[in-house]
């Protein structure tokens, strides 16, 4: 179900709102409507304005091109201090299931006071985990350094860990030591721009010289040019303070289908169902339907998707290889 021209963040998966809308909704009322802005790329303009048709195009801003997380998050920073150089930002990616919305405003909040207090750290949010799961990334966690008058915790984070293998995220998991990295980012604009000016010359030079008014003609001259590779490695994980808020609300990324069966429905059987399907004999199987009706008789433990263009069938064991068919396929599916 997620293509290049719509991906996770836009589809009505869990409820009749898109992912994006409920993370717009989730940062209303922290920040101000004039600031929020949403970063993506030109081939999904056209959904994100049928998803929130009331949003201010001009608070839209698309990426040539895709340049990975470094980028991104200069290119954040570099509109925010455009605009206020004293100004402090959140990074949040669009794709996240978060259902205790109230919570995870009041900690938002917390983070920004943090970082915004004469901090010279950047901070991010961690989740402690329920599983060990092998495809997100860890943080191993340190001591606690502040407490925020909502209870909030903040802790210093001793390093970034790469995603895992299972038996490395047991025992992550049972050591208390670690939690998983949200990818959800809180600075200044002084104190990024700071660390990527000694590790990161480039990201830095773009982000000083980043316009004010309509960013797209600088985009377009300079964006393709920053180096490819993701935030953490180029900056995070080299920086001289990084603190981590510890999520007191859900949080889940929803990458496989398996994780269907932790937010919808399971009937007795233990199916997950979404759209008009029909069961006989069946155990353990999620069955999605964007149309057509699906019959399943007899089978267990499956993962079936429709969509208009494409059926998917896999085992339940084997949905984190479903990546591997994407070689294989046409490229008009993609």
């Amino acid at each position: 179900m997620s293509r290049a021209l719509a991906p996770k963040h836009l589809l009505r998966l869990f409820s009749e709102r898109t992912l994006l809308e409920e993370t717009i909704e989730r940062v209303r009322g922290v920040v101000a409507e004039g600031n929020i802005w949403i970063l993506t790329n030109e081939s999904q303009i056209p959904l994100i304005a049928e998803a929130l048709p009331a949003f201010p195009r001009q608070q839209i801003v698309s990426e040539p091109e895709k340049r990975d997380t470094a980028p991104a998050a200069s290119l954040a920073t570099g509109l925010v201090r455009a605009r206020d150089p004293d100004a402090v930002l959140a990074l949040l990616p669009a794709d996240a299931l978060i259902r205790n919305g109230a919570r995870f405003s009041e900690q938002l909040a917390q983070a920004f006071a943090w970082a915004g207090g004469g901090s010279n750290g950047l901070l991010t949010f961690a989740v402690p985990p329920t599983r060990a799961a092998t495809g997100f990334g860890y943080l191993e966690l340190g001591a606690e350094l502040a407490r925020g008058g909502d209870g909030s915790r903040l802790i210093r984070v001793k390093r970034f860990v790469e995603k895992p293998d299972e038996e490395t995220a047991r025992a992550y998991v049972s050591s208390g030591l670690y939690a998983w990295n949200a990818g959800m980012f809180v600075w200044s604009a002084r104190a990024f721009l700071a660390e990527v000016e000694r590790t990161a010359p480039e990201l830095a030079a773009f982000i000083r010289g980043f316009p004010g008014g309509d960013p797209a003609p600088y985009l377009s001259a300079r964006f393709a040019r920053l180096p490819k590779t993701s935030v953490d490695y180029a900056v995070l994980e080299k920086a001289s303070s990084v603190a981590t808020v510890l999520a007191e609300f859900d949080w889940d990324d929803a990458g496989t289908w398996t994780a269907l069966a932790k937010h919808l429905p399971v009937d007795a059987s233990g199916n997950v169902t979404r759209g008009p399907v029909f069961t006989a004999g069946t155990t353990g199987t999620i069955a999605v339907s964007n149309g057509r009706v699906i019959a399943l008789c007899g089978v267990r433990d499956l993962v079936v998707v429709e969509t208009p263009d494409a059926l998917l069938v896999c085992h339940r064991d084997s949905v984190q290889d479903i990546k591997s068919l994407m070689p294989l396929l046409p490229k008009e599916t993609l």
